[in-house]
């Protein structure tokens, strides 16, 4: 009885100590993920405050470039103005921003995964080859008198089209890497009772293959989308013209040396940055999964 009553004794203290230590250790963490909280939204909201307290400006306190809140409202003429700017250029502006970044996204997802899934599927001597060309697409700069020599002796210098394999180019290394690495969670016992079952190569890569990729495929979605979207020296280069201008263009609508007029000019980054936003909380939950997939086999 006296054994039992010492060993209880001898417990209790250790049980408590690792209580405490459980405890200091759940305030660190708390207190380390509220200065985080704190950090994130100095370096994000502050910035966005900034753009949306002076696009409800007027011209003139919007001029000071400070944080101080507005004697009265004007967002909705300064959307008036913006919109009917030079007769409506960023009505235009938004229909071939979204225009380059749709057709962009769809050729990388589509090129991007069966690249991913060749890269990762077949090994030969050739392999170590092709993915050096993949690696050295993410090193190499572009370069932009040639690329305007080669789109202009095919034609497709201030088109549209031009304007996408551009994009497409400049985004598919990394777009392969990512479906390069989240193909390797998927077992290849797939492909091959597919291929048993009669099934041909191309029904399977896009009956079977790319379904499963929908993770990887959101997160080439957002993080591609995004670049595209604000991609300012691309369309500046290798679009130009007022009638092929994008929404990053629209910029030089409303600064020049002598006269910026600021309100205007927050308001249109406001409009801007709307549709980034809102394509970022539909696929936010599945970034995280579609960057981290094929780290751990």
């Amino acid at each position: 009885m006296n054994k039992v009553v010492n060993q209880q004794s001898v417990t209790f203290p250790i049980v408590q100590e690792k209580r405490k230590r459980l405890t200091v250790k759940g305030i660190r963490k708390l207190v380390v993920e509220c200065i985080g909280v704190l950090l994130a939204l100095v370096v994000f909201g502050i910035p966005f405050y900034f753009v949306i307290i002076n696009a409800v400006k007027n011209t003139q306190e919007s001029s000071m470039l400070n944080m101080a809140w507005p004697s009265s409202f004007h967002l909705k003429e300064n959307m008036t103005a913006v919109v009917q700017a030079q007769d409506g250029m960023i009505i235009r502006a938004f229909f071939n921003s979204i225009s380059i970044t749709g057709f962009s996204i769809i050729l990388l997802i589509i090129l991007g995964a069966m690249a991913g899934y060749v890269l990762q599927r077949k090994t030969s001597k050739a392999s170590p080859f092709f993915n050096f060309l993949v690696l050295a697409g993410l090193i190499i700069p572009p370069a932009v008198v040639p690329t305007i020599w080669v789109l202009d002796g095919i034609g497709l210098f201030k088109t549209m089209p031009g304007i996408i394999l551009v994009e497409v180019a400049l985004n598919i290394p990394f777009t392969v890497l990512l479906y390069k690495g989240f193909m390797a969670t998927i077992p290849r016992q797939i492909d091959e009772a597919a291929l048993i079952d009669g099934c041909g190569r191309f029904r399977l890569f896009f009956s079977i293959i790319l379904p499963l990729l929908k993770p990887v495929s959101a997160t080439v979605i957002v993080l591609t989308a995004v670049g595209i979207y604000n991609d300012f020296v691309n369309p500046l280069y290798f679009f130009p013209g007022s009638e092929n201008a994008t929404l990053q263009l629209t910029l030089y609508n409303f600064s020049s040396m002598y006269n910026t007029q600021w309100n205007l000019l927050f308001t249109n980054i406001l409009l801007i940055s709307l549709p980034p936003l809102i394509l970022f909380i539909f696929f936010n939950k599945k970034i995280v999964a579609g960057m981290t997939a094929g780290s751990v086999k």
